[in-house]
């Protein structure tokens, strides 16, 4: 359980960032080099290779090396705990709403009643 949490904070940390998710929404289009990742913003490759270390941490994206590039790819598996855990707060919120709703309807009722 520890080790889910620790993974959950992982990947909602290293979201917390825009950079961070403009760089992993790019690589939604497919495997892109350091360099590429970076272009968009105004740092260096060491700026943009630090927040590239975020996401591999969390398990967000897998890199690997050829010749002297790196080539960064999402990893969509490591989203799917926060998928999962956000669907939990989800639900729990939709039927606190449907909740609601059913009772607002009989409120109105007993008004219309009256």
């Amino acid at each position: 359980m520890a080790e889910h949490q620790e993974q959950l904070n992982a990947v909602f940390g290293a979201l917390a960032d825009p950079t961070r998710r403009h760089m992993l929404e790019a690589l939604r289009s497919g495997e892109q080099t350091v360099s590429q990742l970076a272009e968009p913003f105004d740092m260096s490759l060491a700026g943009a290779s630090k927040h590239l270390q975020v996401l591999e941490k969390a398990g967000l994206i897998t890199r690997r090396k050829q010749g002297r590039t790196y080539f960064c790819a999402a990893n969509e598996r490591a989203l799917q705990s926060a998928r999962v855990w956000l669907e939990t707060w989800a639900k729990l919120w939709h039927q606190r709403l449907d909740t609601l709703e059913s009772l607002l309807q009989q409120e109105q009722e007993l008004k219309h009643d009256d």
